[in-house]
């Protein structure tokens, strides 16, 4: 057995030394797992994060209306109407994103526990996060981040956000990209005995119900009502997950829940030759169409992050929109942000067109701006790229290989995601992992919570998949 195997092989036994969880004692069924238990074991309830969110400065963020935005949505509306767009302002966070919400958790929980220091694997904002409480907190923190090609050359937007890392004293390991990350991740933990502060861990979902519960309980005090929709980056899975429990933990039950991604289609995210070829290293396809199909995938044994669950729509949007976002929320709303939160952005855009005006449609973050992130840099190292910058209509956008923006705002527009074949999807992908060819009836009950389709509808699915229930 080589290295890699061996350190493989100690997989459950780090984790379960990292995070603290016994994730074998929630397994139900030759598929299934509790996840309510799961989660109801993190213990802490909403007031309780909220309460310490606040001693970290994390939280409270204001939800801004974005009047001009708004009108112009119903300028170019075709029936001249379009629902008042908001935003929450989650770069008024000490790192500058949401993701602090689920750091201040995790790394509170990992100085409770008495851990010296915490670790993460993250390319995005979480990084920041992490090791802005760990600075709180007076703890180490180590980022394990994913970040060159083969070449050594290395996404703008990822290297701003090692820099803003280092800015707040953690150690940064700059790997290329490949299946090394979550190797040399294992091992750091292994070697430390650092905590775990994973963003699929319930600590780092349970944060984000802060987000949601804030949103319904200011859109409440604001207009009396609780918002019509919530348009959330989806990633991951977290972001959707944590907030939409957060909006049930609220009460606002009829709040639709409307994912947005960038479509990176055709990209492959571990490819050494499509790594750079992207100008958006989260917030896209390549992450959130592999994370809703099996949430299992990520760096715990069981994802806290489960977007099926919750999703009510999901839609994509083109590089070239988000890019145009970003400066027309500059521009006519003096708010400079960075991509991630404006993916949302741009897709509420359109979706307000959708509504009437006396809707109200929140887009659940935005997030800091800096060197790497901003659009300058970001076209320049597409062009640097191969790919060609273009003015015209983004649904000729090919991912990879042009970046169009939009010659008007009446070119703003979003790809509906048919969700009953990720749902599928899910159950297969679920199917792959079971041993003969049945499942149990708390398998079959799973399945239909983790997708929200009927017991007939998974039936069919299975016996599709030559699968019975015993």
């Amino acid at each position: 057995m080589n290295k890699y195997d061996e350190l493989m092989s100690r997989k459950s036994e780090i984790m379960l030394k990292s995070v603290g969880i016994d994730y074998s004692k929630y397994e139900t069924g030759k598929l299934s797992f509790d996840y309510n238990s799961m989660m109801k074991d993190v213990g802490y309830g909403i007031k309780d994060v909220i309460e310490i969110q606040t001693e970290a400065r994390v939280g409270n963020t204001p939800l801004l209306e974005l009047k001009n935005i708004t009108e112009l949505a119903r300028k170019v509306s075709k029936t001249g109407q379009a629902a008042r767009i908001f935003i929450k302002d989650e770069s008024c966070n000490p790192s500058g994103s949401f993701k602090d919400r689920r750091a201040a958790l995790s790394v509170y929980d990992a100085k409770k526990r008495g851990y010296k220091g915490v670790v993460s694997a993250t390319s995005g904002n979480y990084g920041a996060a992490v090791a802005s409480q760990a600075a709180m907190r007076s703890l180490k923190c180590i980022i394990v981040q994913e970040c060159y090609d083969s070449n050594k050359i290395g996404q703008p937007e990822i290297l701003e956000k090692g820099r803003k890392c280092e800015g707040f004293g953690a150690e940064v390991l700059r790997l290329t990209v490949g299946p090394e990350l979550f190797y040399t991740f294992l091992k750091v933990l292994e070697d430390t005995s650092y905590y775990n502060a994973s963003l699929y861990s319930t600590y780092g979902v349970a944060g984000i119900e802060t987000l949601g519960y804030e949103i319904a309980v200011q859109c409440r005090e604001e207009f009396g009502r609780d918002p019509s929709a919530v348009v959330i980056t989806h990633a991951g899975g977290g972001n959707v997950t944590g907030t939409a429990r957060g909006l049930i933990k609220a009460g606002a039950l009829d709040t639709k829940i409307i994912g947005a991604s960038v479509d990176l289609t055709g990209l492959h995210m571990a490819s050494d030759i499509d790594f750079n070829k992207k100008s958006f290293t989260t917030g896209h396809t390549g992450f959130g169409i592999p994370f809703m199909t099996w949430p299992d995938r990520s760096d715990v044994p069981r994802s806290a992050a489960r977007p099926l669950r919750y999703l009510d729509r999901y839609v994509t949007v083109q590089q070239g929109e988000v890019f145009y976002m970003t400066e027309l929320l500059a521009q006519i709303e003096g708010l400079e942000r960075g991509p991630a939160g404006n993916i949302s952005l741009a897709a509420a855009f359109s979706l307000a067109q959708e509504m009437n005006n006396d809707d109200i449609l929140v887009v659940q973050e935005t997030e800091y701006t800096g060197a790497g992130k901003h659009i300058i840099p970001q076209l320049n190292f597409a062009k640097q790229n191969g790919i060609k910058i273009e003015v015209g209509d983004p649904i000729n956008e090919i991912p990879g290989k042009t970046i169009i923006l939009p010659e008007s705002p009446s070119k703003l527009s979003v790809n509906n995601r048919d969700l009953n074949e990720y749902r599928k999807s899910y159950i297969y992908n679920s199917l792959k992992k079971v041993k003969g060819d049945y499942i149990e009836q708390t398998d079959l009950d799973f399945l239909c919570k983790e997708t929200r389709l009927t017991t007939d509808e998974v039936m069919k699915i299975l016996k599709e998949n030559n699968f019975d229930v015993r």
